[in-house]
């Protein structure tokens, strides 16, 4: 079952939920200091729950490129692959791609799409549509 972002009758495929988590597990873990939502409030509280409200479009755009800044400053290698087991690993283990050089470009999509650069598009429609973000799966 795949999991995406769902803007109207708009559709971006993630892949796996483990996968969406796992930045989410990142983000928390790395630039929350392990207090869900207490940084990136509209992303890991709304979005993660299942969806962002369209008046709020707006923060999370500021938030998702304040992420992506953020994650630069760390290496593959201290991705979280789960908050919830922090000695769960990526199912590829250490084997990724040398073009990856920090965590910013770390999470790729199903169809070979840099997550946070997807994310942003799924944002940017829905704030061109007026219309809320959804995870959803098919």
């Amino acid at each position: 079952m795949a999991v995406g972002f769902k803007v109207k009758y708009y559709w971006y495929q993630i892949g796996s939920g483990e996968l969406l988590h796992s930045f989410f597990s990142t983000i928390c873990f790395r630039l929350e200091n392990r207090q869900w939502g207490s940084g990136y409030p509209y992303l890991m509280n709304e979005l993660y729950q299942g969806e962002l409200k369209r008046n709020h479009i707006e923060n999370a755009v500021k938030e998702l490129k304040n992420i992506k800044k953020a994650l630069k400053k760390f290496r593959p290698s201290e991705v979280v692959w789960d908050i919830d087991d922090l000695n769960a690993k990526p199912p590829w283990g250490d084997n990724i791609s040398p073009e990856i050089k920090n965590l910013s470009m770390y999470f790729v999509t199903s169809e070979g799409e840099d997550l946070i650069d997807m994310m942003e598009k799924a944002l940017m429609r829905a704030k061109d549509l007026e219309e809320s973000l959804y995870i959803d799966t098919l």
